[in-house]
């Protein structure tokens, strides 16, 4: 299990520089704007709900799937509104402030889901 975490976090660590390194293909192509609209969506979000201690509950994954894309474009708003305010806002400082944002959550553990805390919402199966 702890490999499969670790794996999870260094793909989550990794996400937002690959975001950042899809910059630099041509314009208007595909591989440049999904991995970064993927990243930019979920990216953050991921990297401050998952690494989560146990592996979660089907409850509590849903819970941190319908949390991630909030918790990433409120992030992203932050992010945006405080590079607006100094005059320093670019894509390539958007999208590295993210990415070291992301790096830095995914070495601490997830924050605690109220459905992975109250035992998620798990009924027994029917036979």
């Amino acid at each position: 299990m702890p490999l499969t975490r670790n794996r999870i976090r260094i793909a989550m660590a990794l996400s937002g520089w690959v975001a950042l390194g899809a910059t630099q293909l041509p314009a208007a192509t595909p591989a440049r704007w999904i991995p970064v609209l993927l990243f930019v969506c979920f990216g953050p979000g991921f990297a401050l709900l998952y690494p989560q201690p146990d592996m979660l509950r089907p409850g509590a994954r849903l819970e941190a799937l319908a949390l991630a894309a909030p918790l990433s474009l409120s992030l992203g708003a932050l992010v945006s509104t405080s590079l607006f305010l100094v005059k320093g806002f670019s894509s390539t400082a958007f999208l590295v402030s993210l990415a070291a944002f992301a790096t830095a959550a995914s070495a601490f553990p997830g924050l605690p889901l109220p459905a992975a805390t109250r035992g998620a919402v798990e009924r027994p199966r029917r036979r």
